[in-house]
């Protein structure tokens, strides 16, 4: 996708607009939707801090469904190959794509007992991390209460949303 300035994205049509951007919050086309309503925006932050305001607006179930949409960092759905493309260069770009049999087994390791502890999948956001801070943030986390994590989720799916809309709007 070519990256658009800020008055491109003003001046798309809401359909237009969650077309181009309904992907930023991963499968939850719902988030753009919101966040056009917000428009004109008069920077790309006021751009991103839409889409967290959508978000923290939401409903604690929709929060909740939003955080269940992504996938596990080097999980199950990265092997079958099903990643929103998105999803799949941000975890390659962390290294996720090129584990070791004991770093696979460690994230599978901990991708379940995550799981086990929170009902949703660990959120990271990987733009610019590695293996090692991804697993250290992992071996931190677990420890956390679930209402503790549960915003840290919300927090590290904000962060994903800052790293998708720099990807795609100048600034």
């Amino acid at each position: 996708m070519p990256t658009l300035n800020i008055d491109a994205v003003n001046q798309l049509s809401t359909g237009d607009f969650v077309a181009a951007f309904g992907d930023v919050a991963e499968h939850s086309p719902w988030v753009a939707e919101l966040a056009a309503a917000g428009r004109p925006f008069a920077s790309r932050e006021a751009f991103v801090e839409a889409f967290v305001a959508a978000v923290a607006a939401a409903p604690h179930e929709a929060q909740l469904a939003l955080i269940r949409a992504h996938p596990d960092l080097a999980g199950k759905a990265a092997m079958r190959g099903d990643l929103t493309a998105d999803s799949l260069n941000e975890q390659a770009g962390a290294g996720l794509g090129s584990l070791t049999a004991e770093e696979f087994a460690r994230f599978t390791v901990l991708n379940e007992a995550y799981q086990t502890r929170f009902d949703f999948p660990f959120i990271f956001a990987v733009k610019g991390a590695t293996k090692s801070m991804i697993l250290g943030a992992f071996e931190e986390r677990i420890r956390n209460t679930p209402e503790i994590e549960f915003a840290t989720a919300l927090t590290q799916v904000g962060r994903i949303f800052r790293f998708r809309i720099e990807d795609r709007v100048a600034p």
